[in-house]
């Protein structure tokens, strides 16, 4: 699975953002997909998860009721709509997927996914 990122750039504490991930593959219906998120000097962090079917959503809580997840099987896109963003939130942000099977956990561990985006800078400034 091919995962390109984009949407990333810079904005204010308080603003929006949405990024998206577009999936090459003819799969998409059977990957379990997630942003992850490193900061400089930080470890890679997991941010949110969707499952294949896109019934199962999960949040790390640093952006709990703040950042939305989401999944179009029709344009294989996968989204990750940010609101209320703070500066703690700047960091480059990372799709991720795995091929599962339906009855697959949804993983929030950067070993539970095999597939990787090359990332896009997400800045907010203060």
């Amino acid at each position: 699975v091919q995962l390109q990122a984009s949407g990333g750039g810079l904005v204010q504490a308080g603003g929006s953002l949405r990024v998206s991930c577009a999936a090459s593959t003819f799969t998409f219906s059977r990957l379990n997909m997630a942003w992850f998120r490193q900061a400089p000097g930080k470890e890679r962090e997991f941010v949110a998860g969707i499952s294949r079917n896109g019934r199962n959503l999960y949040y790390g809580d640093p952006v709990k009721g703040r950042f939305t997840i989401s999944r179009d099987s029709d344009k294989k896109m996968l989204y990750l709509q940010m609101n209320s963003l703070k500066p703690e939130d700047t960091a480059v942000y990372y799709c991720a997927a795995k091929n599962v099977i339906l009855t697959a956990p949804l993983g929030t561990r950067r070993e539970d996914y095999t597939d990787w985006g090359q990332g896009t800078q997400v800045t907010v400034s203060s």
